[in-house]
């Protein structure tokens, strides 16, 4: 595929090895460069191989989310034997939620490899746990389930995973918030409303009002972070009575 070729020799010339970095990174060599290439090639570059299709990281991202989700999943189930199914999926949830995911990005300075025309810095946060997942996905394609679930032990697993701990992470106010509303019967309501500040990006508020009463308010540059913003800002006045109720 000449055009990955391409993409292969800019980079060599860009100075700093990619692959060099990329071993650093793997342990091993990679043996079908292509698909390592292809995991950091963003979608900007609006790049297609000889067929017409595209070539960027993206359905490697979706392979590398399957493949972590099978390997925290048998992982949970050797580890925790009494877990019943709820269990398993709300522990593996924690894992491989994309606030972690994008943690585990940023710790291999994975944005550092990236092929793209738009600057690193105008990335949102989220490219960190996309380029996890695709890595995943190409190690996978390249040097099958072994080394894949090798990978994910040496990275997630055992620098990450402690059971005790995720049994008290929260990664998701609002859907604990609901939860806890919804199992003592109580009513709510997220006003959420354009912000009309004089900010350069577009901001949104939040007003948590829980049997009737606004209990918190939030700023955002999104609906779902000010909503997030506000349950968790609600969870601290209610905690104690959450804490009894789970």
């Amino acid at each position: 595929m000449s055009i990955i070729l391409n993409i292969l020799n800019s980079r060599s010339n860009k100075g700093g090895n990619f692959f060099l970095q990329l071993s650093k990174i793997l342990d091993y060599k990679p043996k079908n460069k292509e698909l390592y290439i292809k995991a950091f090639t963003h979608r900007s570059l609006n790049l297609k191989d000889r067929d017409g299709n595209a070539v960027n990281y993206e359905r490697l991202e979706f392979v590398g989310d399957a493949m972590l989700s099978a390997v925290i999943a048998s992982y949970l189930f050797e580890k925790v034997p009494h877990g019943d199914e709820g269990y398993l999926t709300k522990m593996r949830s924690k894992v491989v939620s994309r606030e972690h995911l994008n943690e585990l990005g940023k710790e291999l300075k994975l944005i550092d490899l990236v092929e793209s025309k738009i600057p690193t810095t105008n990335f949102g946060n989220n490219i960190h746990g996309n380029l996890f997942e695709s890595l995943v996905g190409a190690i996978f394609l390249d040097k099958g389930y072994k080394q894949c679930e090798k990978f994910i032990f040496k990275r997630v697993i055992k620098p990450h995973v402690d059971i005790e701990t995720l049994e008290g992470k929260i990664i998701s106010y609002k859907s604990l918030l609901i939860e806890w509303c919804q199992k003592e019967k109580k009513s709510f309501d997220y006003n959420v409303y354009e912000d009309t500040g004089n900010d350069d990006l577009k901001h949104f508020s939040v007003k948590l009002s829980i049997n009737n009463k606004v209990i918190s308010k939030a700023r955002a540059t999104s609906k779902k972070k000010a909503e997030e913003k506000a349950s968790r800002r609600a969870f601290f006045a209610f905690q104690n009575e959450i804490t009894k109720a789970f």
